[in-house]
């Protein structure tokens, strides 16, 4: 499952690349069919995303991707909304984590969580 937008681009190639099936997790209104949501608080405000509400299964392995994991927010609503469909699995990944912004401690107690690359500091 790739977070809109910038999470399509590495997450449809990596369902590519595992010969999986791809989700996309959109702002609502932008999905045709009948969907799920999820809202969260941002800095500024709530936010909701949704994806459909036939996307994933309890025999399927999710995959949550997003490129950069500063917060949280976006990431755990995403991992919450995945959640209400009870899958076998679910992992979360990164391009880029900016670990001073503590954004990997809001995930429940051994959820995995990987980055491909830690940044710290100013």
């Amino acid at each position: 499952m790739g977070i809109e937008s910038r999470g399509f681009i590495l997450g449809a190639s990596l369902a590519i690349r595992l010969g999986a099936g791809f989700v996309l997790a959109r702002k609502p209104g932008k999905l045709p069919a009948e969907t799920i949501q999820e809202s969260y608080q941002k800095e500024y405000g709530t936010d909701t995303i949704e994806i459909h509400k036939d996307a994933i299964s309890e025999n399927d392995v999710v995959l949550l991707h997003d490129d950069l994991l500063a917060t949280g927010g976006t990431m755990l609503a995403a991992y919450n909304l995945v959640q209400k469909f009870a899958p076998k699995a679910t992992f979360i990944n990164f391009i880029i984590e900016l670990v001073d912004l503590k954004g990997r401690t809001i995930f429940p107690e051994g959820v995995d969580v990987s980055s491909l690359l830690c940044l710290e500091g100013e």
